[in-house]
């Protein structure tokens, strides 16, 4: 899940259309004409789907979360060697000077 061009993150335009469309179904189903048992059927399969559909980008997000975390992980350790690589020519050019 990338941050697009336009600067929304593409999960959260994809849980907008989501709700959007649970909100529209539920409101289609309590105005439709039909009996109370069989609206209460349709509301709950609706929401199982519902259920199934925002557990299946919840993994997606965590697999992203886990490969962004991963990527931090070794940026950080890169540029930790870098300061480290860099701290020690520091010191090393003190002693040089001392020296002279």
């Amino acid at each position: 899940m990338a941050t697009e061009d336009n600067g929304y993150w593409a999960g959260s335009v994809g849980f907008a259309f989501l709700a959007g469309a649970i909100i529209g179904m539920g409101a289609a189903l309590l105005l439709a004409p039909q009996s109370g048992a069989k609206t209460r059927k349709l509301l709950k399969t609706y929401a199982e789907k519902a259920e199934e559909e925002m557990q299946g980008k919840a993994k997606e997000v965590r697999a992203t979360l886990d490969t962004t975390i991963e990527q931090g992980k070794r940026f950080i350790k890169a540029k930790k060697s870098d300061l480290t690589a860099a701290f020690e020519a520091g010191k090393d050019a003190m002693r040089k000077d001392r020296v002279s």
